[in-house]
């Protein structure tokens, strides 16, 4: 998950504090969730997904 995010994010130019802004977080809270050591709520996937132009399934979907 956590490297998907990020890819997505560099992808998009947007630095940690940058998305975090754009989807009422804190940049520390974007760097715990790029890290896994921090389960976002739904909304906050839904809002990180649709700033970078992402599926939930895309972003956060574990495939085993």
């Amino acid at each position: 998950m956590a490297n998907k995010i990020k890819l997505a994010r560099v992808e998009k130019g947007l630095t940690q504090a940058q998305l975090a802004q754009r989807v009422n977080a804190t940049r520390q809270t974007i760097g715990l969730i790029e890290k896994s050591k921090y389960n976002p709520s739904l909304n906050l996937c839904i809002a990180i997904a649709n700033e970078l132009g992402k599926s939930l399934d895309d972003l956060f979907w574990e495939e085993s």
